[in-house]
């Protein structure tokens, strides 16, 4: 007997008990498609927090005050008020930062923008033009403002596509209108691209002005900053970038590393961080849907000896007609990884149907890649293969004659 009519007799016997191999495929597609859901949010959750955090900007280091201590109580960082727009401009020069690409200090204001018909409350800061190139941005409509508005305390401003929605109804309607701002009005000259939202919130409801503007209109002429973001030259130099920063804000404030009276925080280790936690947990859950996998194989194996012991005679007789060992245990391995098989299968279909679901019913789009799904038909047959080995090899050592006399 060849393999194909080895194949065929093994498939006529899974049809002819077909509730019980449809409950032992039942097994098996559970367990497949528990793990293939499992594993796709786990990697489509990693790549949405791997979005969010590169939407930050590209090799993006930032600055923040140190705590403050005021009655005894110590605050957080970023309580303090340690950061110049002078420490900005000194990490500008070439010879204190060489792989720095750009500094973009912010000074944070109240954002209420009022129009002549409404008015939005809105993230309004003061920066420079190296924002953009910061933080990894770009205008969409307009122009951002230039180094000549900073110097002029220009009134003008750009806003992200959700703050125009909400103030004229489109982005389009925007440009060139003119805006009340406290107690000044400023002309809108450009609205960003769209990024979404990130770790900080909604990245496109923001309003940006000249740090200047912000600072002598807005703020009372204050020199302070809440954040300063740095961007490096490329993702290879980003440490040495950190390094460079460190050294001159300390030098520049007169501190340590220990007594530090700043904190820098790397978007990569950020996003290391998270990545470790991500792939632990998807590792956890994996690990415990594959239970269920196993429990699907304990199912395919106890079958498979049923399977033995009901036809103890079909056996002897094909042995009695020549049928080797090793025919017979290939047909029940058959057997065995055939309905693994096509519960894996089914598993992963299933696994795709719920990832679409899921992805419908959150904000995490699941992935489910070709080469997780043709790992998932390979656990299959293997767990067909380790399930159906030992009633296999038991039907293989049955003596002919015991077999035939068994009734």
């Amino acid at each position: 007997m060849n393999f194909f009519q080895t194949l065929r007799t093994a498939l006529e016997a899974i049809a002819g008990h077909r509730m019980r191999s449809a409950l032992t495929v039942l097994g098996i597609f559970i367990g497949i498609a528990a793990v293939s859901l499992t594993i796709g949010l786990g990697q489509g959750t990693q790549r949405a927090i791997n979005d969010q955090i590169g939407s930050l900007g590209a090799n993006l280091l930032m600055i923040m005050p140190g705590s403050s201590t005021s009655g005894g109580v110590r605050g957080g960082f970023g309580s303090a008020t340690t950061l110049t727009i002078d420490d900005a401009n000194a990490l500008t020069d070439k010879s204190v930062a060489p792989d720095v690409a750009a500094v973009a200090p912010l000074i944070s204001a109240s954002g209420n923008i009022q129009t002549d018909t409404t008015n939005w409350t809105t993230t309004l800061y003061g920066t420079t033009p190296d924002w953009l190139v910061a933080r990894s941005r770009t205008v969409d409509i307009g122009q951002f403002f230039t180094t000549d508005d900073v110097n002029q305390n220009a009134a003008v401003v750009v806003i992200g596509p959700t703050t125009a929605s909400e103030l004229f109804g489109d982005s389009a309607s925007a440009l060139g209108q003119v805006v009340t701002i406290g107690s000044g009005r400023y002309t809108i000259i450009g609205v960003l691209t769209t990024a979404g939202s990130s770790a900080l919130g909604d990245e496109d409801d923001v309003a940006l002005m000249p740090y200047t503007t912000v600072s002598q209109r807005l703020t009372g002429g204050t020199q302070r900053v809440s954040t300063i973001y740095v961007s490096a030259v490329s993702t290879d130099r980003l440490s040495a970038a950190y390094q460079e920063v460190a050294s001159a804000l300390m030098t520049r404030h007169g501190v340590t590393a220990d007594n530090a009276d700043f904190q820098i925080t790397s978007l990569q280790s950020v996003l290391n961080v998270a990545s470790s936690i991500t792939g632990t947990l998807t590792l956890a859950l994996s690990a415990l849907a594959a239970i269920s996998l196993i429990v699907g194989g304990i199912g395919v194996m106890n079958i498979m000896l049923v399977s033995v012991t009901e036809r103890v005679r079909e056996i002897g007789l094909r042995k009695a007609l020549g049928a080797t060992p090793g025919a017979i245990r290939v047909q029940f391995l058959l057997e065995a990884v055939c309905l693994a098989l096509v519960g894996g299968i089914l598993g992963i279909a299933v696994g795709y149907l719920g990832g679409v679901l899921v992805s419908k019913l959150v904000s995490i789009t699941v992935t489910l890649s070709v080469s997780g799904s043709l790992l998932a038909l390979g656990v299959s047959a293997l767990v067909g293969i380790v399930a159906g080995v030992y009633p296999a090899s038991r039907a293989a050592r049955l003596a002919p004659i015991d077999a035939l006399r068994s009734e």
